[in-house]
């Protein structure tokens, strides 16, 4: 059916907040773990009941709702109230305390003893409940042991009732309200009283700024310690969002003091107390004297500076400890895997595959068309000849199955190969259970973070080679640090940088302008006019106007791409654009593109998007109990209004979502570079205009034209281009593992606090 909500309604008629006042006659549905509910009121002034739907906690026939939220119209079952806030009172009348008794809501009563009981008390009979519940034994039937149940039943309900006041009252939603109450259960008010800003990391959906709301409604200073602790963390977090594995103090207090509004000693007082209690770790940078005659430290949350720290560590240890394999005669080695793959290899190939068999520790890096796949079999060969056990892993699905089909070896992701699991606490594999492996091989090695590397590292046994392949010139990760290039700079590992573009791919304007991009010149695109018929793998459509270009990615996504070269707008063509909003960013372009491309489907509404059936969506947390995770991509294969699911169909697996769960799905049609990573689509559509003027970078542009197999498509105008391709220079992220490397001690200077 069309048009549900998350609250199972439509939103194709807005309205203002109303109020409305009515008791429940009648659960239709509701869910125990989302309170999603859909129940038949009845209102005074109305012959019929009307249905509301809306996150109500245990709602109760008989129950009293005074609710704020808007009518709308749904095309099937017609005019409906959607709650946005509630608070719910018992009956008043004799009739309505029976229906709310005999409910099932309370333990020990159903609807013959409710009668009853309201028979013998009438009006009274909530208030006997209440202060008098000993006198329920006056009525035929109701023993000690009944009357116990009852008392436990009856402050369980009060205790909701209680809570969810509590919270609407201090501007929580009901949907937020319902997921406070699952998490702390009776707890939940003492726990807000006492520390709201909990809420912000205990419970998914609820961010620092509205635990701050929360906070400021119940009175917390602006300069509260709790506040300004939460306020820190939350910048070091936003920060990490950045790629900053730590932040300069002086930035630090900056920032905190913009997002908070607060003085400056204030934060340096609630630093030293974080520092004190090892929530963060305060490290000397530099020597020199910082700008407010300091000394600069670096900031880091006590997460990061452990993973930043263990990784040094432990690839320091990995590059020295001794090999487990026997000793091999590296020439005839060399020989062997050539005859065997009937290839010359060139001879950074050639140097490749020795360091694979001579050092522990191997770094390959190389744009596309470069040969790194070549080496990868070659690597893979030699050492399946040598019986031993080999492993490969790449950080996203797509990566891994792209690295499967071209090696012809099973490779994994890296977090199924460290067998992460959230019930057991983490990745199970570590010093303590090592890998079996004698090479480790990871792909895509740009990708990954240095949280997920510092794990990796610990797993990779002490005897294992370990080589890591990648494109170094590449986006960094879209999680905190810049590894592979930190690792390659500190000059600590075997490196073998490859940059001969081989004949096979020198046919290919896509490959051949990768590079041309990485080497700060402009690409060569063919002209787009019946003159010239000939398919071409690489475009350029000059366009200034923002909104003109939009129209012709719209144009290109539905038509002309599928039309002269049979590509499907859902599977093969993929958007990728420089950052999320404005005209051509993501959020935009999603909107646009999913009116062009799905019109008229199924669909649900989650706030102030819609959700369709058949649309494209990306995964944008890592969800290890469904196996999903952050960056994968796939398709809207069925959508449950009565069951409140969605079924996603990913590459190999259909996956369940309740619609509490969406908050984990965006559409897909177009997507951020940084998303792309990892990936490869058939062809690619790439906006480049001046109005990403701070994103226009090098390896932004370079990033995205190597995600095009078959086709790279640029709409945008040259200036922007020109400007992207001359600026070398990437954003700067805040790190020290490179230092670290370089050092004996990767702890570095001594920690201040």
């Amino acid at each position: 059916m069309r048009g549900f909500s998350p609250s199972g309604i439509a939103a194709d008629n807005t309205a203002m907040p109303v109020d409305l006042v009515g008791q429940i006659e009648h659960i239709t549905y509701t869910s125990e773990e989302t309170g999603f509910t859909i129940a038949r009121v009845k209102v005074e002034g109305r012959p019929d009941p009307v249905t509301v739907v809306g996150g109500l906690l245990a709602p109760t026939p008989g129950e009293v709702l005074q609710m704020t939220g808007e009518w709308v119209r749904h095309p099937k079952y017609g005019e409906q109230f959607r709650v946005e806030h509630y608070q719910s009172s018992i009956p008043a009348t004799a009739d309505g305390i029976r229906i709310y008794l005999g409910s099932g809501m309370i333990k020990g009563l159903g609807p013959v003893m409710a009668h009853r009981i309201v028979k013998k008390f009438g009006r009274d009979t909530l208030e006997i409940i209440e202060g008098a519940i000993e006198r329920l034994a006056e009525v035929e039937g109701i023993g000690k042991k009944r009357i116990a149940m009852i008392k436990e039943a009856w402050d369980d309900q009060k205790e909701i009732r209680d809570v969810m006041i509590f919270l609407q009252s201090h501007g929580v939603s009901s949907g937020y309200a319902t997921k406070i109450f699952k998490r702390y259960g009776n707890r939940s008010i003492a726990v807000v009283k006492q520390n709201p800003y909990r809420l912000a990391s205990d419970i998914f959906g609820i961010g620092f700024k509205t635990a701050d709301r929360i906070a400021q409604q119940l009175g917390f200073p602006p300069d509260s310690e709790l506040r300004v602790a939460a306020g820190i963390l939350y910048v070091l977090d936003l920060l990490s969002g950045d790629g900053h594995v730590y932040a300069p103090r002086e930035h630090l207090v900056a920032e905190c003091r913009k997002v908070l509004d607060i003085d400056h000693e204030t934060v340096l007082k609630a630093l030293d107390k974080l520092a004190t209690e090892r929530r963060i770790i305060v490290e000397d940078i530099e020597k020199n004297k910082g700008s407010a005659g300091q000394k600069e430290s670096a900031v880091y949350l006590a997460h990061f500076f452990a993973c930043e720290t263990g990784l040094a560590e432990r690839l320091k240890f990995l590059r020295t400890a001794p090999k487990s394999l026997r000793p091999i005669r590296v020439e005839d080695a060399l020989a062997w895997v050539q005859k065997r793959l009937a290839i010359g290899l060139a001879e950074k190939q050639v140097s490749a595959v020795r360091a694979a068999l001579t050092e522990k520790v191997l770094v390959i890096t190389g744009g596309p068309g470069t040969g790194k796949t070549t080496i990868i079999n070659a690597v893979l060969q030699i050492f399946t000849r040598m019986g031993v056990r080999v492993l490969m892993a790449a950080p996203t699905g797509r990566a891994a199955k792209r690295m499967s089909e071209a090696c012809g070896h099973a490779a994994r992701t890296v977090h199924r190969l460290l067998e992460y699991s959230l019930a057991k606490g983490g990745f199970q594999r570590d010093e303590n259970d090592p890998l079996r492996c004698d090479l480790l091989v990871i792909d895509e090695a740009s990708m990954i973070d240095t949280v997920l590397m510092y794990h990796l590292l610990k797993a990779v046994p002490e005897g294992a080679t370990f080589v890591l392949v990648g494109d170094v010139n590449q986006l960094p990760s879209v999680g905190a640090g810049n590894v592979l290039k930190d690792i390659i700079d500190s000059g600590l590992t075997a490196v073998v940088e490859l940059s001969e573009i081989f004949r096979q791919a020198r046919h290919s304007r896509i490959v051949v302008n990768a590079h041309r991009i990485n080497s700060g010149r402009l690409p060569e695109w063919a002209p787009i006019s019946s003159a010239a018929p000939a398919l071409s793998d690489f475009y350029f459509i000059q366009q200034d106007d923002p909104e003109k270009v939009l129209d012709l990615i719209l144009e290109l996504a539905k038509e002309r791409i599928p039309r002269r070269f049979g590509f499907d707008p859902f599977d093969d063509i993929q958007v990728l654009t420089p950052m999320h909003r404005g005209v051509i960013g993501a959020d935009n372009l999603n909107l646009r593109l999913q009116e062009t491309l799905n019109p008229d489907r199924d669909l649900i509404r989650r706030g102030d998007r819609e959700l369709r059936l058949y649309d494209k969506v990306m995964q944008i947390k890592n969800n290890y109990d469904k196996d999903v995770f952050n960056g994968d991509i796939g398709r809207v294969s069925r959508i449950d209004p009565s069951g409140q699911e969605v079924v996603i169909r990913f590459e190999d697996q259909a996956v369940t979502y309740a619609f509490s769960e969406l908050d984990e799905i965006i559409l897909a049609y177009a997507i951020s570079v940084h998303k792309s990573q990892g990936s490869e689509y058939p062809a690619v559509i790439i906006p480049v205009t001046t109005q990403h003027f701070l994103l226009l970078q090098r390896n932004l542009i370079y990033t995205a034209v190597t995600r095009g197999r078959r086709l790279v498509v640029m709409v945008g105008t040259r200036k922007a281009l020109a400007i992207a391709v001359g600026n070398a220079e990437p954003q700067r992220r805040y790190t020290r593992l490179q230092y670290r490397l370089t050092r004996n001690d990767p702890f570095g200077d001594p920690v201040i606090k």
